[in-house]
């Protein structure tokens, strides 16, 4: 009974994804979903509010201000586009909030609802408003792109599936069990999560440069911005296949053929 049980309910969350289709604004991709949107809101602003006060507010004055600036030319556009293209219900509940916080990390993100975070250290490499813009668009086509709900739709997908299976084969040997199991994980991790992740990078990479371009940043800044990341990594990244997000050399090129269609945007908007 219990082995029915959880197949069936894999089988039910299976056919919830095939029925949760959306489309991601921009690239048209057909994207499954499962995970409400009030949920993903609610779970953004109490983890945003928790983050805010457990880390330290940067008092910077010129930063916060370049932060603000940026973010809300990026959120304009983006809004702007959304109601051009009958989509502005795709942002509903969005609060938007640009914040400067003091970290090490080089690093930025936006939550869903337009939460955003710039962390200090990432500003000397950013240089100016249009590196800035760079971040700020990819971070911000994350949340546009509902990726942080695709991708807990696919772990919670990858949960059940590894439960359905590991009721399906609980009469084989131990061995065998650890076998199957062992690769079900490797296959998940490797053919299913990474390349997901690097195809969400690559398409927020995508729809920031033209988020950006719309905003009026050049997005031939998007080239040496990323250029400055990869030299400040130096080069210390695990091969592609084994990231969560593509290798500097692949995701510069993927940007420099996109940069004709970014262009037009910006061309348009200047």
């Amino acid at each position: 009974m219990i082995r029915h049980f959880v197949v069936w309910s894999f089988v039910a969350i299976i056919w919830s994804v095939f029925v949760s289709c959306s489309t991601v604004p921009l690239t048209g991709r057909q994207q499954l979903n499962i995970i409400p949107g009030s949920q993903m809101l609610s779970m953004s602003a109490d983890q945003y509010g928790q983050f805010l006060k457990s880390n330290k507010i940067s008092a910077d004055r010129r930063g916060i201000e370049l932060v603000r600036t940026v973010g809300n030319r990026i959120r304009t556009a983006v809004e702007q586009y959304m109601a051009q293209n009958n989509l502005s219900d795709r942002l509903s509940g969005y609060n938007w909030e640009f914040n400067l916080v003091e970290s090490n990390q080089v690093n930025a993100w936006c939550m869903p609802g337009g939460k955003v975070v710039v962390y200090t250290a990432i500003l000397p490499i950013t240089k100016d408003e249009a590196g800035l813009a760079v971040v700020l668009g990819h971070e911000i086509a994350h949340a546009v792109a509902e990726h942080g709900s695709e991708r807990m739709s696919q772990g919670l997908i990858a949960q059940y599936g590894g439960m359905a299976l590991s009721e399906l084969i609980k009469d084989k040997p131990q061995q065998t069990q650890q076998l199957w199991m062992s690769a079900f994980g490797a296959g998940v991790q490797y053919g299913a999560l990474l390349p997901f992740s690097r195809m969400q990078e690559s398409e927020a990479d995508h729809l920031g440069l033209i988020f950006m371009s719309m905003a009026g940043y050049d997005p031939r800044g998007a080239v040496d911005f990323w250029q400055r990341m990869s030299a400040q990594a130096g080069g210390q990244a695990p091969p592609e296949y084994m990231s969560t997000h593509p290798s500097d050399a692949t995701r510069i090129a993927a940007i420099q053929d996109e940069m004709p269609e970014a262009l037009k945007y910006y061309k348009a908007k200047n």
